[in-house]
């Protein structure tokens, strides 16, 4: 589930992605409103805010019966001084999908966009159009690294590489592998790959970082991740071709090479490779 954060007048606010649908904490919208998150049962207990959530539900939830008796109830009893109505309730009730309640990391009560602009209308008219504007501005800095990507595959395609051997980190271009190297029978293609360009097998990398969590892969640069892509594909046709592993492991290896040091100078790598807050600033 993709997590992202926006910072609405000194407050962290959390948004993650659910099937394909953006929604927004409701619990981080209220951290710094008296009552905390005790304001939004206050909200759901109101009658508007059920006859919103249930037009909600029929216009995007094939599922929500608007007519079932679970949802004829709580219409009728919203807004009573003895109502009481939480998020899970109100799910586990109507099957609704507007608003749905997470617990562990990022938890907390989380609604659909729409849903969670009108309980910042409810909060605070101010508070709603902070919201809105920061919200926005996320969304046009992943539309923005959308179109870098389409363009860097459109690079990659045309195999479009520039060389700029001053703008090179020597750190990041693989070694040439010796003889010895070459000659060793590893033990999956994935391991000859990571020799390939990482000089190291995943074994040997473990034994050597200890102490960093993940494997080599996890803590690969962007041209690394791009490079061992392209070596996948040609691997595929040299043992199509029949090359014994020594012979495709050289080849891969001058390949791994010559396609890092023309990476690490494309400055489209380089904007890409910028994480999203970053890119419109």
């Amino acid at each position: 589930m993709k997590s992202r954060t926006i910072n609405v007048k000194g407050g962290d606010i959390t948004i993650v992605t659910r099937e394909e649908q953006d929604y927004i904490s409701l619990t981080d919208m209220v951290k710094h409103f008296d009552g905390g998150s005790a304001l939004i049962e206050q909200w759901l207990k109101n009658k508007d805010t059920v006859l919103f959530l249930g037009v909600w539900e029929q216009l995007n939830n094939p599922g929500f019966n608007s007519n079932s008796p679970e949802f004829e109830g709580i219409r009728n009893e919203a807004g009573r001084n003895s109502f009481f109505l939480s998020a899970k309730k109100w799910i586990d009730a109507t099957g609704a999908i507007g608003l749905y309640a997470k617990a562990g990391r990022y938890g907390g009560t989380y609604g659909h966009r729409d849903i969670a602009f009108e309980f910042g209308s409810w909060l605070s008219p101010e508070f709603k159009l902070y919201l809105i504007k920061e919200f926005q501005r996320l969304k046009d800095k992943e539309a923005s690294t959308a179109s870098l990507e389409w363009s860097f595959q459109r690079t990659l395609s045309k195999v479009n590489y520039k060389t700029h051997t001053d703008a090179i980190k020597e750190r990041l271009i693989p070694s040439r592998l010796t003889k010895a190297q070459t000659g060793i029978i590893y033990a999956s293609e994935a391991d000859l790959l990571n020799v390939a360009l990482f000089g190291l097998t995943a074994v040997q990398w473990r034994q050597a970082n200890t102490d960093v969590p993940g494997n080599m892969r996890d803590v690969a640069t962007l041209e690394q991740l791009v490079v061992l892509s392209n070596l996948e594909s040609i691997n595929a046709v040299l043992i199509h071709q029949g090359l014994e592993p020594s012979e495709r492991l050289t080849q891969l290896n001058n390949i791994a090479i010559s396609q890092m040091q023309s990476l690490l100078g494309n400055r489209m790598v380089k904007k890409l490779a910028k994480p999203v807050e970053t890119l419109n600033e």
